[in-house]
């Protein structure tokens, strides 16, 4: 479970995230949609410390991380696969190597299993054979489905996606999103997911949550969302333009 409590962020005057508070349960893959400038991003960062929240209390399994020392962070980090909005692959490394990282610092395996697990993440990406590549010769899309194999390798319990399907073609974001699915019903992970593509997002998400100028506007299941009849939630969701946001 990941609970999330009065979570505020600040960047000089600028509040991004203001007092935050959400539970996405054990097992669950929870949506969080909401336009542009809204703090998905930097709450996914402040979940697992890379930025530091002004206030509030991140919980994973009973234990507040933010309540930890730097090194007993790195433990808890090796706990969660992220995927970045900008790809944050390493250049100098292949791309199987950047896919064989996680493991690698996980320990516990030998490399013919490591080779063998990147393959089969390459495969379910339709990346079959690019180990030996390097991430400066492959297009947007591409480093977007290695940042998505290099998240999953590790099957780690805790999983937070920022933008998995985006500078996709659609036909290719309905299929990573229903790996990613499928990967969590497997797993039994918790994965806290950001996503612009809302109605394909909403086809795999069990709860959604939308932020709004740093707020925590709805939170509630995939069907309630779809039913919401508050005006900012439907506009949002449904497409239906009243007004700006």
């Amino acid at each position: 479970m990941i609970k999330i409590e009065g979570l505020s962020k600040r960047f000089a005057k600028n509040t991004v995230l203001d007092r935050v508070s959400l539970t996405v349960p054990t097992g669950c893959l929870y949506g969080l949609v909401g336009p542009g400038a809204a703090g998905k991003s930097v709450l996914l960062k402040c979940i697992v410390g890379l930025l530091e929240a002004d206030e509030g209390k991140v919980i994973v399994d009973d234990t507040d991380l933010r309540a930890l020392s730097e090194i007993e962070l790195q433990v808890a980090r090796s706990k969660f696969g992220f995927l970045f909005q900008n790809y944050a692959l390493f250049d100098y490394m292949t791309v199987g190597e950047n896919i064989a990282f996680p493991l690698r610092r996980r320990g516990g395996m030998t490399e013919d299993q490591i080779s063998a697990r990147v393959a089969e993440r390459l495969a379910a990406v339709s990346l079959s054979g690019f180990e030996a590549r390097m991430p400066s010769g492959l297009s947007g899309g591409q480093k977007k489905r290695v940042g998505v194999a290099r998240a999953t390798v590790a099957t780690a319990p805790f999983v937070l996606y920022d933008e998995p399907a985006a500078g996709l073609d659609p036909v290719t974001s309905q299929k990573i999103f229903n790996l990613l699915r499928r990967e969590q019903r497997e797993s039994n992970a918790t994965v806290i997911m950001v996503s612009s593509d809302i109605d394909r997002l909403l086809t795999v998400t069990d709860r959604v949550g939308m932020l709004l100028r740093g707020k925590l506007l709805f939170d509630g299941t995939t069907e309630e969302a779809r039913a919401s009849e508050l005006p900012i939630v439907r506009q949002f969701i449904r497409g239906e333009v009243e007004g700006p946001l």
